[in-house]
This record gives structure tokens, C-alpha cells and sequence, in this order.
């Protein structure tokens, strides 16, 4: 490719898609930037980086002038969220080498907004955190849904009402509950303020160019910071509005390590309707809710987490964490839910065990209502399933297991 090969928007499409697989392989025979860094290896300013928990981490190499460019995005956005100079953003997401944290702290303070970023992570740091924003009472919280949800448990833990918080703006990202409609019902209830969704992959950084506006109808696309197409995830050409494809990005402003056609692996619908708020980006009115390699296909049945987890938060009795098993039985597939039950419902079923068996059949009910096949249910003790204070990881595959032990079994199905 050539940049005589890019003369309008449409060309673009012309341009092949980089995957994360391709820049984790450029980066191991070029180490440790890859040859797209595009700057000076003397022009980084910060060196950020994914865990690597899940293979060889990811290098992130962000020059001065970029990291100004990305405080400056992120301020816009964060105005258009509805965040003021004057506003104290509290940050609960972890301050290492996951770089979202960095970018948020790095815009509230463009911003003109106070920051306290408290971080995530330390054991019994969620208690301190509660005494913390007792007294300071911030009006703005970043982090993940899923540590909202546990914050707020934990403070009920205490005796406090999460409301008393103060907070009339929650931001949220890293993960699809913000987006998941009875998930920001819950998370706005308990705390009383307006959740917010945006997000889209640290490699895109800006990453809050996908973002909600504090009239919250689904994520503005900033297409002049990052610009997005959203494809079919076979061929990576750009689908009608209104239809379901997965985000292809491309940086317009940064310099070091610009990516150009990104594909996401996310999976998401854009609209391009009018806003209250007035801007005119196309939006995600679902936000992203989904990954390709997180979607399960059961029985012929294409099955999100999102959706469970939207399905279960409207469920009385429901205790606010669950887990995807999926296992292979007889050579066929078997979703198990795991499903905590709420305290009260401990309480009834210790003098009617009836009470559990009732809660089972409706989980049942309503998740095959929604998902097109009955799962097997089984609840968990209050507290049983483990709590996050990062991103959510709820679908465990066993059906390598039952494989493996399928081939290693002589006289076993061939």
C-alpha cells in the first residue's frame, strides 16, 4: 500500500486489517517495539504494556506529543460525559502497565478535574476505598463495572449506602456490563449516579473514543480522533448501518505505534441517527457487547455472555455473580450456569429448600427464553464465585478436557 492509494474515506476498505495476532508476531522478531513504533526509539515518553497472562505481553511505546494528544482526547470526551473543571474523578482500575487507567488520569486532569487515583487491586483495598470516598465524596468514578458492583457490595458489607458516595458521573470501560441495559440499571440504582459507557482496546489508545454522552443512547464514534468502520468480521468490508459487525480502527492524530485498520475482534451494531447532545458521529446504541472468540456456539445456538448476564440481573433472588461452564457430554454440548442466590433467599431457604428449586426453574426459564436453549442451572452460596477488581472473565471451556480424555481413553470415540 501507498498513501497515493488513500484519496477518499472508501478507500480505506481497500487497505488490509492488522490483527493482534500480527503485531504480538511483529513484535517477537523485532523486539521489543516491532518496526511500527514510527518515532525515535529517544522520543517514548511512557512504556506501557498488556500482562501477558495469556500469552507474550504486548508492548506499548507512547511518544510526549502523543501522550498530549491523548489527554486532550480524552478531556473532550470526558466533557462530553458531562465531567466539568471543578468535577473530583475518583480512578478504581489498576495504576501498572494496564494503560486505560494512565489515559483516564491523564484526561481528568487536562480536564482541570481533581484526581484521586486510588487504584484496585491490593487485598482489603475495596474497605479502604469505602472510607475514602466517605470523606472525600467525589462526583466521578472510573473503573470496570464489575468492580462497581463489587464496591457497592462491599459497602453494603459495612453498613453504607453506596449512594452516599456522592457520585453523579460513573465511566466506565474494559469490559461490556456498562452497556448491558439491566447491568447499568443495577450500577445506577445503587449508586444514584449516571452510568457511562465507553471503550475500545488499549492499541487504540485514545481508547475512550468510543463513548457515550451523558444523555447515554449508546457510544459516539469520535471518527476525528480514531477513525472507525464497522465490518463483517469475514471480510472486513464496512456493513450498512444498522447492521452487526465487529470495529476496524485506524489512528488519525497518533504517531507512535499508529495503527491503520485494527481489527478489534469486538462485536457490535452502529446507527448513524441524530443525538440529543448534537454531535454527529454514528453510534453504537448497544455499545460493544460481545467478542468473537467469547461467543459460544451450543447445540447450533450462538450464545453471548452479555446476554446471560443481562438476563440474570432482572431476576429477583439473582446474588450478583455467575459463571459460564461449558462441557461436553455424550459427545454433546452442555452449558452450566453457575448462579449465586442472594442472602435473602439464603435466609428463605433454610426453612423451605423449596425456595432454591423455585429460583432454579425461573433462571432456567428465562435464560432459554432469551438464549434459545435450557441450561443447566446450578446455584451457588452467597460469596461462592470469585470477585474481580479488573475485567470479568466469566466463561470457562471444558470441552478441551473431555477431549483430551476422549483421546487418551483406549477403545474411546475415534
Amino acid at each position: 500500500m501507498h498513501p497515493d492509494h488513500l484519496r477518499t474515506l472508501e478507500d480505506l476498505r481497500r487497505f488490509p486489517v492488522v490483527t493482534k495476532a500480527d503485531l504480538r508476531a511483529e513484535q517477537a522478531e523485532h523486539p521489543p517495539f516491532g518496526r511500527y513504533l514510527c518515532i525515535q526509539r529517544s522520543e517514548v515518553a511512557r512504556i506501557h504494556g498488556t500482562s501477558g497472562t495469556t500469552g507474550k505481553p504486548t508492548a506499548f511505546a507512547i511518544g510526549a506529543d502523543d501522550w498530549r494528544r491523548i489527554a486532550n482526547a480524552h478531556a473532550r470526551i470526558l466533557w462530553g460525559m458531562g465531567l466539568r473543571p471543578g468535577d473530583t474523578l475518583f480512578l478504581a482500575s489498576f495504576f501498572s502497565l494496564y494503560l486505560g487507567s494512565w489515559g483516564a488520569l491523564a484526561g481528568g486532569e487536562r480536564l482541570r478535574a481533581g484526581c484521586l487515583p486510588f487504584g484496585a487491586g491490593v487485598p482489603g483495598q475495596t474497605r479502604v476505598a469505602v472510607r475514602w470516598l466517605l470523606e472525600t465524596r467525589p462526583t466521578a468514578f472510573y473503573g470496570t463495572p464489575s468492580y462497581a458492583l463489587h464496591l457497592a457490595e462491599v459497602a453494603g458489607a459495612e453498613h453504607v449506602d453506596p449512594r452516599d458516595f456522592g457520585f453523579r458521573v460513573m465511566v466506565f470501560s474494559g469490559e461490556p456490563g456498562a452497556g448491558i441495559p439491566a447491568t447499568k440499571r443495577q450500577i445506577e440504582e445503587a449508586f444514584g449516579a449516571a452510568c457511562i459507557d465507553s471503550g475500545s482496546m488499549a492499541e487504540m489508545t485514545p481508547w475512550m473514543t468510543n463513548a457515550e454522552c451523558e444523555f447515554r443512547r449508546g457510544m459516539h464514534l469520535w471518527q476525528d480522533i480514531v477513525y472507525c468502520e464497522v465490518c463483517d468480521p469475514r471480510t472486513y468490508e464496512p456493513v450498512a448501518y444498522g447492521a452487526e459487525g465487529t470495529p476496524v480502527y485506524t489512528h488519525l492524530e497518533r504517531t507512535s505505534q499508529p495503527m491503520i485498520r485494527l481489527a478489534s475482534g469486538d462485536l457490535t451494531r452502529w446507527v448513524d441517527g441524530p443525538c440529543e447532545c448534537g454531535r454527529t458521529y454514528p453510534r453504537l446504541p448497544l455499545g460493544i457487547y460481545g467478542r468473537l472468540d467469547d461467543m459460544c456456539i451450543i447445540r447450533g445456538a450462538n450464545i453471548y455472555p452479555s446476554a446471560v448476564e443481562d438476563v440474570l440481573r432482572t431476576i429477583a433472588g439473582f446474588g450478583g455473580e455467575f459463571q459460564m461452564v461449558i462441557s461436553r457430554e455424550r459427545a454433546m454440548d452442555e452449558l452450566v450456569v453457575r448462579v449465586e442466590y442472594g442472602h435473602d433467599v439464603a435466609r428463605r431457604a433454610e426453612t423451605a429448600p423449596e425456595t432454591l428449586d423455585a429460583l432454579r426453574e425461573r433462571i432456567a426459564t428465562h435464560l432459554r427464553s432469551v438464549i434459545g436453549i435450557r441450561p443447566v442451572v446450578r446455584l451457588e452460596a452467597p460469596g461462592t464465585l470469585p470477585r474481580t477488581e479488573f475485567k470479568a472473565r466469566r466463561v470457562v471451556d471444558n470441552r478441551r478436557l473431555y477431549e483430551e480424555s476422549v483421546r487418551s481413553t483406549p477403545g474411546g470415540p475415534g
